[in-house]
Parts: structure tokens; sequence; C-alpha cells
């Protein structure tokens, strides 16, 4: 009996952690405060980036907001994702529906008594932010079009929440946003694809299920080639130390995604389009650290 019950502890938590992708709530607060170290504050020591406290309330604040973001689009999409993602949603139905709405309310409480410490403003900023997770998940998603452009500004928020923080609005930054905004819109995207048989059931109106698979594909492509723009900007005209490494590679990457994208009609080649974008985002965070790696001993000692 203790066994079962350890397993079935084990099987819960571990459903928890899918429901609410711990994984990427961890990138998340690695991503900002790399950021925050070499780009938005890179004329302050490593130390003090790494305690200060209004930061440290804030990455807190994101990721819990962020968190509950996610246990609500879970929510929503429960019967969507049976179909798409069964093995997934078997995992993810060891917390009943009852419980994951308990601690989205809860994460949420978190989220604000966090911002509460940095200001007033935060408070506000993180208020919407929230309502704004809570309306895409519940009206937006199934709305051609704006699904995709919002829920790929809700991913992007949480680097802007840290941009107004250090009030840090540098050409260069904006170029970096460009760049990630096209990619994590191009993983929405693909997304549809994978997703179309659960979406075209539970009656979603996305590009591929209204327009169809060739449209997607344009666009997709149309994406990629935009997304060399900033690619160009960032390697030629401003300062990014050894990180053009990442963004030569990011380009041989793309372009491998446009000669699978081309050949595509299985989901399985569509998650594999799907994973290779996730690489792409998941390597630009830690290859921010090579942004002045030779400084960044000076900063430390």
């Amino acid at each position: 009996m203790a066994s079962i019950s350890k397993k079935r502890l084990l099987l819960k938590i571990l459903s928890f952690i899918s429901v609410i992708r711990g994984y990427n709530i961890l990138v998340l607060v690695i991503a900002q405060y790399l950021t925050s170290i070499f780009i938005l504050a890179h004329d302050l020591p490593v130390r003090q980036v790494l305690f200060d406290p209004n930061l440290f309330f804030m990455v807190l604040a994101t990721a819990s907001v962020a968190a509950s973001g996610y246990i609500i689009n879970n929510f929503y999409d429960s019967e969507k994702d049976l179909i798409n993602r069964p093995q997934k949603t078997m995992l993810d139905r060891f917390v009943s529906q009852r419980t994951k709405l308990s601690v989205y309310f809860l994460l949420n409480m978190f989220g604000i008594f966090f911002a509460s410490y940095i200001s007033f403003r935060a408070v506000v900023f993180f208020s919407l932010y929230i309502f704004v997770i809570w309306f895409y998940s519940h009206r937006l998603k199934k709305i051609l079009f704006i699904n995709n452009l919002v829920a790929s500004v809700i991913t992007i928020t949480p680097f802007f929440a840290v941009f107004l923080y250090y009030k840090n609005f540098d050409t260069v930054i904006l170029v970096h946003a460009a760049f990630l905004y096209l990619i994590i819109l191009m993983r929405e995207m693909v997304k549809d694809l994978e997703n179309m048989k659960g979406d075209l059931v539970q009656g979603y109106r996305t590009i591929p299920i209204v327009y169809g698979e060739n449209l997607s594909k344009i666009l997709l492509t149309a994406l990629s080639l935009l997304s060399m723009i900033p690619v160009y900007f960032l390697i030629f005209t401003f300062e990014i130390g050894k990180m053009y490494y990442f963004f030569y590679g990011a380009v041989a990457l793309l372009l491998l995604f446009l000669l699978i994208l081309y050949f595509s009609r299985a989901k399985w080649q569509y998650l594999l389009l799907h994973n290779l974008l996730k690489f792409i985002i998941v390597a630009g965070v830690f290859s921010i650290l090579l942004i002045d790696v030779e400084a960044l001993w000076s900063r430390v000692f």
C-alpha cells in the first residue's frame, strides 16, 4: 500500500510539473537573469544584479503568473489535448480540474503579492498580464490570426517586464526582441499544423484549418525570411560579441527548417519543426553568455 501511495504521489508531482510546463518556467527564469546581466544591466557588477531584491521578486512574479497561465490554458484545452497529445493529457489528469483551478488562483495571488514588493505599477502590469492570459485562453484562442499574434505577445511579455524595470530600450534590444518574436510566432503557427486534428474537432479557427496547410507554409516561409532582417543587423551593425556564432547557427537551422517544412505532411514532421524552433529559442537564451565573455570575469571578481 505504501509503495502504491508513493507511486501515486510521484505521478501527481510529475503531472503538476507537466501542467505548469516546469521546463519552460526554468528556462524563463534563466533567460530573465541572463538578459538582465548581459544586456539590460551590462554596466553593473554581476553580484549587484543577482542579488537585486526587486529583480528577484519580478522573476518570481513572472514565474508564478506564467505557471498559472499554463494551468488555465491546460484547463480550457483539456478536450483538444486529449486528441492531440493523449499521453501527456493522461499524465496531466492525475491532477483534478478542481485542483488545477485552485492552484491557478493561488499562483496568481502569489504573482500579485511578489509584484507588490516592487511597485504599484508592477501590480497593475501583472494584473493586466493575468487578465490577458485568461482572456486569450477563454476567448481569443479560437479567433483566426488573433490567436497566433496574441499567444506570441504573451510569451515575450516576461522579457518586456524586465525591459521596463531597467528602462532600457536601446535599439539593439528591440532588434533582439523582434527576432525572438518572429521565432515564437513561427512556433505558434507550426503548433497549429501539428494540432489540426484536435483543433478541427473542437472548432478552433486556425490558419491551416481555414485556409489549408499550403498557405500556412507560405506564411512560415515569409516569417523565416523576415527573421533574417534582424539577424543581419545584429551581426553586421551591433556589437554582440561572440553571440554572432548563435545567429549564424540560427540561419542554418532556419534554412533546414524551410527544407523540412516543404516536405512535411505528417504530425511527427510538424513536431520535429516545432522542436527545431524551440531549440533555437533555448539556444538563444544560453548564447547570451557569449556577448561579452571576457568582461564577465571582471564583473564577477
